[in-house]
């Protein structure tokens, strides 16, 4: 089993910049596909950021292109989101997604992912 802890939350401005981090542990291994998806009150769960179980690829929604960027630390089984130049719009509660295997693709759909975390909170003010 592996636990996925989200952290780096919180309420800024439009234009401001948050970074969320992700802590795996339990039977951890770096070779896992990592993903963050985003879901806001009344809209479905939807694709943020994927990165290959290398983080040789990544893969972004059309939305936060040019804005976020998906990188990992292998040696400390932590995955990040920089978001920079928030939006109202990008308020959600984010969640970070763990493979159980690894896969040469980059995973965008959430049911390709086994584990999850329990979300962390961003609020964007205008």
């Amino acid at each position: 089993q592996v636990q996925l802890v989200e952290s780096g939350g919180g309420l800024v401005q439009a234009g401001g910049s948050l970074r969320l981090s992700c802590a795996a542990s339990g039977r951890t291994s770096s070779s896992r596909n990592m993903g963050w998806f985003r879901q806001a009150p009344g809209k479905e769960r939807e694709f943020v950021a994927a990165t290959s179980w290398s983080g040789g690829s990544t893969r972004y929604a059309d939305s936060v292109k040019g804005r976020f960027t998906i990188s990992r630390d292998s040696a400390k089984n932590t995955v990040f989101l920089q978001m920079n130049n928030l939006r109202p719009e990008d308020s959600a509660v984010y969640y970070c997604a763990a493979t159980r295997v690894q896969t040469t693709r980059v995973l965008v759909i959430g049911t390709d992912y086994d584990y999850w975390g329990q979300g962390t909170q961003v609020a964007v003010s205008s």
